[in-house]
């Protein structure tokens, strides 16, 4: 898979559930230092609040994630925290879930959905985007055989990082991995040209 999905940018919403206020955050991350951080953050800003529940999801794979629910019977808010992420196939993003508690209890069944409710509302106010999976490749080539690199990288979808010309002319390009079988076989067949997988 090429593709991935994530939001666009920070969401946010509350939603009320028999005198139960929670306040949702959806935000853009891309690794579990960050998703830390963040989450003492909010830990810190609504320390008056009864929970702070929280799931994230990380990385094209989506194979790193991790949830919490900070004191609520288990399973009852980062696993469908987690779920309304997993629904909407959606990685690089941690959905916090504040709840502060008004004295009527939920039970099992009436948490799970407003957590799930809670977290679907900033996701859907987060947006989502797809993007593609990126690689990045060295090429060296002798300054007389450039133009023919040149050409190869002259495309839309490939991204030049670096680059230096001298007699021996080097560049980073950044590209979709699917092109790469195709931009192995047109630098291996222009002239003189190295290639380094980075």
């Amino acid at each position: 898979m090429d593709q991935y999905y994530t939001v666009k940018g920070p969401g946010s919403s509350q939603y009320k559930e028999k005198m139960s206020r929670f306040l949702s955050f959806a935000v853009p991350v891309s690794d579990a230092g960050q998703c830390r951080e963040i989450i003492k953050e909010y830990q810190n800003r609504y320390h008056d609040a009864r929970h702070v529940c929280w799931a994230y999801m990380l990385g094209p794979d989506r194979k790193e994630w991790q949830l919490n629910d900070n004191g609520e019977p288990s399973g009852t808010a980062g696993k469908p925290i987690l779920g309304q992420i997993n629904s909407l196939e959606l990685t690089d993003v941690l959905v916090i879930v504040v709840r502060y508690f008004g004295g009527i209890k939920l039970g099992t069944s009436g948490l799970i959905a407003a957590y799930r409710e809670a977290a679907r509302l900033a996701l859907d106010d987060a947006g989502k985007i797809t993007l593609r999976q990126l690689r990045r490749l060295n090429v060296s080539v002798p300054y007389e055989k450039l133009n023919a690199v040149m050409r190869i990288v002259k495309n839309d979808d490939i991204r030049i990082i670096t680059q230096t010309f001298d007699t021996l002319c080097h560049l980073c390009i950044e590209y979709p991995i699917d092109m790469h079988e195709e931009l192995i076989g047109r630098f291996g067949n222009a002239d003189e040209c190295v290639i380094e997988v980075c």
